[in-house]
């Protein structure tokens, strides 16, 4: 562990500024895109009061709560802060902890608190790097998805398959007003083919058409080499008011979200992970509409309510939600013209089962009353069950569940 102050930050600044002035004196062009990555990593990487180094290669900040990124929206510069929820959802359980195989709770957490912690008053934020940058497609789209990666149950058109290179195996609900949603997640390190494909299991809250008014707000896990430079399993979310053209982005890589908790990393990576036909291990993540002020907050575990996503930032999320989605999602970049070997959840279909599938359990939904409910009228899609499939359940201790998954490239994948 290290520490870094404001007054380094400006010293480092500093000499930017002085490099910047000789290469110039010098003669020596500087590109825009060098221009470019230096300004955006100055506009992300906020003066932090404590650093700490994670045993993957990491840096987490931790930044004073009002110098986030968030605040540098123009909507947010005189919005005051809010240090907690109006209202919880009714009915709030599920854990933080996971049972083994061999039934013993197994404790989950993220790999960065390993060496240190963030005071209270701060956040911590994954410092971006220039190499983060430079594998993006271009500055501006860094920490963006592409268009095209939500689950569209009414049309398996395979045309839509082949043009978005997104698959998914997913259980939704929709028909009704929905006010938020509730997943335990069983977490893996998939495999990924390709440095531009990504694997991820989240729940997804879903506004407006499937066109360009879609909003959604995400949470869940995901590697993914292109993003984060690394195969590591990492705790994430993004946002949308436009199905992924202007606006939103991953974690706290655009003003947005506003983010309280001192413990928890957006995009740090989770520890430890499941093993086949070892233990297992989850996480639980609620998102849910304040019922007072309006905004969506979320909850990691019972123990990490992270922050919220102003109401403002929403057109059709500003009221509700009108479709609830979980599970998993890959990118099929089609390596040589047959299907990717890239593995969502654990790289297994969901008949096999505890331990070797990956699973969704106590799904639940936010109902207008506040209430956490189970979801009535459960349908599940998948693109090309031969390569990712789900199969749904419902018992006593695990509520409404799913396994799901697959290891993509088969013999009846080819």
């Amino acid at each position: 562990m290290y520490s870094g102050s404001g007054s380094r930050a400006r010293v480092v600044g500093f000499l930017l500024l002085f490099l910047l002035l000789s290469c110039a004196a010098a003669g020596t062009p500087i590109s825009k895109q060098t221009l470019d990555v230096r300004k955006h990593l100055k506009r992300l990487n906020k003066p932090a009061l404590k650093s700490i180094k994670s045993p993957d290669g990491d840096i987490i900040d931790c930044v004073h709560v009002s110098h986030q990124p968030a605040f540098d929206h123009p909507f947010l510069k005189n919005h005051t802060l809010q240090t907690r929820p109006s209202f919880h959802p009714d009915g709030v359980s599920g854990v933080s902890k996971v049972a083994s195989a061999g039934g013993n709770p197994k404790t989950i957490t993220q790999l960065w608190h390993l060496n240190g912690r963030c005071p209270q008053g701060t956040i911590p934020i994954r410092r971006t790097k220039r190499g983060d940058l430079l594998r993006a497609s271009s500055v501006k789209r860094y920490g963006r998805k592409k268009h095209r990666s939500i689950p569209q149950p009414r049309s398996a058109d395979p045309d839509l398959i082949n043009q978005s290179g997104h698959q998914h195996a997913i259980a939704y609900v929709e028909g009704n007003k929905y006010y938020g949603a509730k997943a335990t997640i069983n977490v893996w390190q998939p495999q990924i083919q390709q440095p531009n494909e990504f694997s991820l299991s989240q729940l997804w809250i879903l506004g407006g058409s499937f066109g360009e008014d879609l909003n959604s707000i995400e949470a869940g896990w995901q590697v993914s080499p292109d993003l984060y430079g690394d195969n590591n399993t990492r705790l994430f979310t993004y946002w949308t008011s436009d199905a992924y053209q202007a606006t939103g982005c991953y974690n706290l890589l655009c003003s947005g979200f506003i983010q309280i908790n001192s413990e928890i990393a957006m995009g740090a990576s989770i520890f430890p992970v499941s093993d086949f036909r070892g233990s297992q291990y989850d996480i639980s993540i609620l998102v849910w509409k304040d019922p007072k002020e309006g905004h969506w907050w979320m909850q990691f575990g019972n123990d990490y309510v992270l922050g919220y996503w102003p109401s403002f930032l929403f057109s059709y999320l500003a009221e509700s939600a009108s479709m609830i989605e979980w599970g998993g999602e890959v990118v099929n970049s089609e390596p040589d013209g047959s299907h990717t070997s890239t593995q969502m959840g654990s790289g297994h279909f969901p008949e096999e089962g505890f331990g070797k599938s990956s699973y969704f359990r106590n799904i639940e939904v936010v109902d207008g009353s506040n209430n956490l409910k189970a979801p009535k009228g459960i349908g599940t899609f998948t693109e090309q069950s031969n390569c990712y499939d789900v199969q749904n359940g419902d018992n006593g201790d695990w509520g409404n569940y799913f396994y799901y998954g697959g290891p993509g490239r088969n013999p009846n994948c080819p």
